[in-house]
């Protein structure tokens, strides 16, 4: 009886750490960056600040936030997975790089942003 418990507990704790260790490794792993994926996505949001699309985009919008984020899964090699978005109170704007060296930055596309329907997070001033 007591061995069939111990066995029982064994299975079910192998199970757990095998379930953890692949959400990590199959799901967390590819979206959360590293410390020098950190560096490069810094490095890419002042690049973003500094192009021609998103001044443009300042002319005419509110920027709100600038976000960065990386999905391995997306595909394509260095620096495909990496992208910025700056978040409007009209539309959120996606950012990546226009080649494989990453000398500038352009705006891919949009998608839309929580602000056009919600207030701030923050108390911003109107």
């Amino acid at each position: 009886m007591k061995i069939k418990i111990l066995v029982t507990v064994l299975i079910i704790s192998i199970g757990i750490n095998l379930f953890l260790f692949g959400r990590w490794y199959f799901l967390e792993q590819a979206y959360e960056p590293s410390e020098s994926e950190q560096a490069i996505l810094s490095e890419m949001v002042l690049k973003t600040v500094e192009s021609e699309d998103y001044k443009k985009i300042a002319e005419k919008e509110n920027i709100i936030a600038i976000d960065r984020s990386m999905d391995k899964n997306k595909g394509g090699m260095f620096p495909k997975y990496f992208e910025v978005s700056v978040r409007t109170d009209k539309q959120t704007y996606l950012f990546s790089c226009n080649n494989d060296q990453c000398s500038k930055m352009e705006n891919e596309g949009w998608t839309y942003s929580i602000y056009q329907d919600e207030i701030p997070r923050l108390p911003f001033k109107k």
